[in-house]
């Protein structure tokens, strides 16, 4: 019998057997279970500890390290996805098997060489929510913290599940255009929500930054990011956000990396404002 997954707007409509759109999800025995997250373990394609800057988390416990992990699978279609090798991969990558258990004692391990906790990135961690609400509750439960690194492409439902064991997050803002995300296989709608939703929750208990990866002749147009700082700075003038430098990746080899001189001029229109905007991969 047909189920719909209810983790992004596409919401797949699977039967039995079948896999989503994401290559993360399917229709197993009846129900929509994350196919990285089986009989209480996930299945991790990378592993390291990571200074919390390269989340790029620059305003949230600055000079710390953190467990970062990442599945498999992603919910877009980015063309210059530098992660592809996981994030657009068919049904899993192999790598380490930990239950949530696991992880955490993993991660208490490492608080020796300045680990703070865990961090859920490298491919979009939230097409296997449930291992990372799991993981996190425990987590937190060892007195450590929780960093989502995310395309922010999910349903309400999904990040309010999270946000209870969410101590900051990092959500890619793309563009600022419904076309230019549909052209990523992603919904801008859903992403200004969740972006929404992370900062308000808990009176400000979720750290939230922004990264944009400036694509030449893609989201590099003035008048766009004026228009993206204008929207950021009505939620918080605050919000940290990172304008990074794209360098040939998957399937934009034939484009040149951004001019560092795009990013300040863009840079300078973003801070008309916002009182921290951060360039990255420079």
């Amino acid at each position: 019998m047909a189920q719909s997954c209810g983790t992004c707007f596409r919401r797949c409509v699977l039967e039995e057997g079948q896999t989503g759109f994401c290559r993360a999800r399917g229709n197993r025995g009846g129900q929509i279970v994350p196919l990285g997250y089986v009989s209480g373990r996930g299945t991790l394609s990378a592993m390291a500890l990571d200074p919390i800057e390269k989340k790029p988390l620059s305003r949230f416990m600055p000079g710390s390290r953190i467990l970062s992990v990442g599945g498999w699978g992603c919910n877009m279609r980015c063309a210059f996805c530098q992660n592809h090798d996981i994030s657009q991969h068919e049904e899993g990558v192999g790598g380490i098997s930990l239950s949530p258990m696991e992880l955490v004692t993993e991660a208490v391990a490492l608080k020796g060489r300045g680990n703070i906790g865990v961090a859920y990135t490298y491919n979009e961690p939230l097409v296997a929510w449930e291992y990372v609400r799991d993981c996190a509750r425990l987590v937190h439960q060892a007195g450590m913290r929780n960093v989502i690194v995310t395309n922010g492409c999910v349903l309400p439902a999904v990040m309010q599940e999270l946000l209870p064991y969410t101590d900051a997050v990092n959500i890619d803002l793309k563009c600022f255009s419904s076309d230019s995300y549909r052209q990523l296989g992603g919904d801008f709608e859903s992403v200004k929500e969740s972006i929404k939703l992370c900062h308000s929750y808990g009176g400000g208990t979720c750290h939230v930054e922004l990264t944009t990866l400036v694509v030449p002749g893609f989201n590099d147009g003035e008048d766009e990011m004026a228009e993206a700082a204008s929207w950021i700075a009505s939620l918080g003038r605050d919000i940290p956000l990172h304008l990074t430098r794209f360098f040939p990746c998957w399937q934009m080899l034939d484009l040149p990396p951004t001019p560092v001189g795009t990013l300040c001029r863009l840079a300078d229109i973003a801070r008309r404002e916002l009182s921290d905007v951060l360039l990255g991969n420079v």
